[in-house]
């Protein structure tokens, strides 16, 4: 019987090389001189030479080094630390795919509201918040000082990769062909034209543009308040900003929480105004367009010969069954309507005497009402006898809003078949990943400093291009295989995770950080690093607040700031001396 073939991937290939390094790393022995081949562990040689010889090959001839934990292996020369830090920020990037897996099984199980608005941004963040803990606790003041340093790097790169690599990428896989500025679904015909293609997003996306822009607020705070002289004021300055920005992490976490009941009562509220909508449009073209009179005021005998149309018995009140012939008979077929739920708002808007019947009165008052909404809708309407262009106009755009709040009928909720092994499984592997995160993240932020003195590269730029690599790679591939289904939801969701991953580190990460900073009494002295992420968060803020559909040439601007980030941070450093 033929042996079955075992597979390796790449994953278990780097898993078992590490595990290989780490062992040969701490077996040591030494030659006695006296002809004898054996090896004597007896403890009496050097630290360098207790480590194996492919080990060895990272040490720089005179240097030495301190091993994490005492047995993960350093190195000062500049190639060992490039090859640590290659090893720790793959493993921190398993750390987040683990997190990922395990939240996305959580949220399966238990769907929305607390866990998918509380627990799982934070397990998101949680990468980035081991690193930032790590850089801040880390030895003495002095040290953690130096540390901290990949802290802000690490929390400027997340951010400013998000917003323009990640964000202009997702906008060229996701693009669709553009038509009256709406992105049609799953058709890209037009290549990469600037103007002629792109994506459009719900306003549940424009909102979370909205909050990331408004999270930027503890920057502000605590860099506008270290004008104070005083070492004390400063310190002041840093603990405002931390309420400030514990408070904003709060408030983001209930809006998660109630988000999903806001969109449902924001969705209802505008399929009952296209309910109205089409009646009215049904109405003008019963009235062959002339439901107003030439001052503009309704026409009582027109809508009288209407309202006796739609009484089948005569008896001068409209029923409720009257009523569902008539919404039944317009077909809104283009929305997910639940016609009974329909029916009942639109008697509570006619039946103000609440007797269950419509009298002819009350009839008029509510298309009375009705068209002094459409009226007002539209700025440029104008009231007459004719066709009543603002009723068509107020149809198409309450048909606009709905789209744009990304309502799918085609939507499948897939059903658990195992929620007890499942519960198990996502349970163990945010465990897992959490315990990677926290064992890993200090020897990470020990490599990109031995690297930095041995290359004498400030910190923060090994820590703002490398380090959110690492951490939020996992994620970005997601988003970026999401966004290339081509639709108004998947793109929605794309952008709306993108924001909220920025919100949590300019309210979750920032926390960690002011609160390591005031603890240890440690200087706030990163200005050009705060100014990096107010420039990249308000402007794509302010981008993604102002419109709903994208074209392709937004992507280049997204794009450029990546590099203009990290010349400025340059510049402001080596030239104007900030920081």
């Amino acid at each position: 019987m033929a042996r079955k073939q075992k597979h390796w991937s790449l994953s278990s290939i780097c898993h078992n090389l590490f595990c290989f390094l780490i062992l040969s790393g701490v077996a040591y022995g030494r030659f006695i001189n006296d002809g004898s081949e054996e090896l004597v562990s007896d403890d009496v040689q050097t630290q360098k030479e207790r480590f194996s010889p492919f080990i060895r090959m990272f040490w720089a001839a005179e240097e030495t080094c301190e091993p994490t934990y005492g047995i993960l292996p350093c190195t000062s020369t500049v190639n060992g630390n490039i090859f640590l830090i290659l090893v720790y920020s793959y493993i921190m990037f398993v750390s987040a795919k683990y997190l990922s897996s395990g939240s996305e099984l959580l949220m399966e199980i238990l769907g929305p509201g607390l866990i998918g608005g509380l627990v799982l941004p934070m397990l998101g963040a949680l990468p980035d918040v081991m690193l930032i803990l790590v850089s801040g606790l880390s030895g003495s003041t002095e040290t953690a000082q130096s540390h901290i340093s990949v802290g802000i790097g690490l929390l400027a790169g997340s951010t400013v990769m998000l917003l323009t690599v990640i964000w202009g990428s997702c906008l060229i896989v996701g693009k669709c062909d553009l038509e009256n500025n709406i992105a049609k679904d799953l058709q890209d015909t037009k290549g990469f034209s600037l103007t002629g293609s792109g994506v459009s997003t719900d306003i549940w996306t424009c909102r979370a543009a909205h909050i990331m822009a408004v999270s930027v607020v503890p920057f502000l705070v605590v860099q506008l308040l270290q004008v104070i002289p005083s070492k004390s004021g400063r310190n002041l300055a840093v603990l405002i900003a931390l309420i400030v920005s514990v408070a904003l992490l709060i408030s983001y976490c209930l809006y998660q929480v109630f988000q999903p009941w806001i969109q449902r009562r924001r969705l209802a509220y505008v399929k009952h105004k296209h309910v109205i909508a089409g009646i009215l449009q049904h109405l003008k073209m019963r009235a062959l367009g002339r439901l107003c009179k030439d001052d503009g005021t309704v026409d009582r005998e027109v809508l009288e010969k209407l309202f006796n149309s739609i009484d089948e018995n005569g008896d001068g009140h409209l029923s409720h069954s009257e009523l569902r012939a008539l919404v039944i008979g317009i077909r809104f077929d283009e929305i997910n309507l639940d016609e009974n739920d329909a029916i009942e708002k639109v008697m509570k808007d006619f039946d103000t005497s609440q007797d269950s019947q419509i009298n002819f009165l009350e009839f008029f008052d509510a298309i009375e009402r009705w068209l002094h909404e459409a009226r007002g809708s539209r700025a440029s309407s104008q009231a007459g006898p004719g066709t009543i262009k603002y009723i068509n106009d107020f149809h198409e755009q309450t048909r606009r809003e709905h789209h744009f709040l990304g309502e799918q009928n085609d939507e499948v909720v897939d059903v658990v078949d195992n929620p007890r092994w499942t519960s198990f499984k996502a349970v163990l592997l945010l465990l897992l990943g959490t315990v990677i995160a926290a064992v890993f993240a200090d020897p990470l932020v020990d490599a990109v400093d031995n690297f930095s003195s041995a290359t004498s590269i400030p910190s923060f730029f090994i820590s703002f291009i490398a380090l959110p690599l690492a951490t939020n790679s996992s994620g970005a591939v997601s988003a970026i295989i999401f966004a290339s289904r081509k639709n108004l939801r998947s793109a929605s969701l794309t952008f709306s995770e993108l924001y909220g991953a920025v919100t949590m580190n300019n309210v979750l990460c920032l926390s960690v950080f002011l609160a390591l900073v005031y603890i240890r009494g440690l200087t706030w002295d990163f200005s050009s690093e705060v100014l990096i992420i107010l420039i990249v968060c308000i402007v794509m803020g302010v981008l993604g607040s102002l419109r709903t559909t994208f074209p392709l040439w937004t992507s280049l601007i997204a794009f450029l700031l990546y590099p203009f980030s990290l010349a400025l941070v340059y510049v402001l450093h080596y030239v104007f001396g900030w920081s």
